[in-house]
């Protein structure tokens, strides 16, 4: 295009040029302007077509810009991903998870209750659907490392109490586990033991609430060689946990903890000094021998009650994250098991938690440094509870602050909707990147090398 603009120029310039020289016919009596009118006039005209013509025909530059402007975002960000995704995987040796796709009677059938994938227990779905849709799953059982049942045992709520009831819980895995031994030949080669189920309840795979019952019942026999994913952890023996296990965080929707902190910034003030808000017994009662919260919430009421700092309520309130986030520090004893949804919602909220459960194993521990974001006191040290947080407050509360408000932690502990590095699923796939022992591709490869 510039070669054809300077013919074009070369070409009329030259025209021009030539009509500046006199003829041999022209009188030289006439006025310069007279005389030269025609010629002004088409050089006028000559060069303002000329302008029009090269105005016309300039290349724009503004799309060609805009478009290189656009792949070179989109180039970015699609190196960001590919470069993300290689590294993640990388960090997970290439960690490849197949997800049975079984009837719907096993999962989605119980999503018609929206509770199913709220309560506390729903990390069972939550894990479910963003492997469905994670880059680490695999349709081709072949190439899996592990194998994820996904069936819902935590959906079938009283209409007494509304709580879930697993009674159910047993005899629905066991019926998932014939029908894909039946139907595909990966649970007989290994007998389950690079197969993931998800047991997010009070004991874990014991399906019991009570934990003398749950301990009596045991894990079913046909899961105790696969890996169980579970809320249940302490650091004792315990029929509970006599499988391979992760311990993982009880739900928490994070879009609730996500407007709980677009309100009330995580930095905000904190007027509330300690808080509890739940069951605590006045009077506890003896149920087969044992006691709610080992009478520790009793304890705390009796101690603390008419202690003005601190805030203790017996009562639901559905909007009890915004006391949270209002608190330094937030009381998580135990309940009938030791673990307690109230736990994640503090480190959620920036709320110091005050872990009271005596041997409790806690949600990713080589991730999380817990001792660097919480407390824990004794059961039978309750009592001193008072004195203990003043002490803190008076020292190191602000260390303790400035660690607990990481992104990184708050994140490690919630469940998305898609995997995300350094979520709760995230943390579930890396803990499972360290039993690639269990992987039977893997072993069949150092087999052949």
């Amino acid at each position: 295009m510039g070669d054809m603009n300077r013919l074009v120029k070369n070409r009329k310039g030259f025209y021009v040029k030539m009509r500046f020289f006199k003829t041999k016919n022209e009188k030289n009596g006439k006025p310069f302007l007279v005389r030269y009118f025609k010629w002004v006039l088409w050089f006028s005209l000559s060069f303002y077509f000329f302008g029009k013509f090269l105005n016309g025909h300039e290349p724009s530059t503004s799309g060609l810009k805009t478009t290189m402007v656009k792949h070179s975002h989109r180039a970015l960000s699609e190196s960001v991903v590919v470069r993300e995704d290689k590294d993640d995987h990388g960090l997970l040796n290439d960690l490849k998870v197949y997800v049975y796709e079984l009837p719907t009677k096993y999962n989605s059938d119980w999503l018609s209750n929206e509770r199913c994938s709220n309560h506390l227990f729903a990390s069972e779905v939550a894990i479910h659907k963003a492997l469905m849709k994670s880059d680490f799953r695999t349709f081709d059982p072949t190439e899996a490392d592990f194998f994820f049942v996904p069936v819902y045992v935590s959906c079938n709520f009283s209409t007494v109490n509304g709580f879930p009831t697993i009674g159910h819980a047993r005899a629905l895995l066991s019926s998932a586990v014939e029908l894909i031994s039946s139907e595909l030949p990966f649970w007989k080669r290994s007998n389950g033991s690079d197969h993931v189920f998800v047991a997010s309840h009070d004991y874990g795979a014991c399906f019991h609430a009570m934990e003398d019952r749950a301990m009596a019942d045991g894990i079913p026999e046909f899961m105790k060689n696969s890996i169980i994913l579970q809320t249940f952890g302490v650091k004792y023996q315990h029929p509970c946990q006599n499988a391979e296990s992760v311990v993982i965080p009880p739900y928490i929707s994070p879009k609730s903890v996500q407007s709980t902190l677009s309100k009330m910034p995580i930095d905000g003030r904190r007027d509330i000094f300690a808080f509890f808000r739940g069951k605590m017994e006045v009077h506890p009662k003896n149920v087969s021998g044992r006691f709610y919260s080992k009478r520790v919430r009793t304890e705390i009421l009796r101690k603390y009650g008419n202690d003005r700092r601190f805030y203790l309520k017996r009562h639901r309130f559905p909007g009890y994250q915004s006391e949270i986030v209002r608190s330094v520090f937030c009381l998580c004893p135990l309940g009938w098991a030791p673990w307690s949804p109230r736990l994640v919602e503090s480190v959620a909220l920036g709320c110091v938690p005050v872990i009271i459960a005596d041997g409790i194993r806690l949600p990713f521990e080589s991730t999380v440094p817990w001792s660097n974001i919480s407390l824990t006191v004794r059961e039978n040290d309750v009592a001193k509870l008072g004195h203990v947080l003043d002490h803190v407050a008076a020292t190191n509360l602000s260390a303790i602050q400035h660690n607990l408000w990481d992104l990184q932690i708050r994140r490690a502990l919630l469940f998305h909707d898609d995997v995300e590095t350094g979520d709760a699923t995230w943390e579930v796939l890396v803990a499972l990147s360290t039993k690639l022992g269990r992987s039977h591709r893997r072993s069949r490869f150092l087999a052949n090398g």
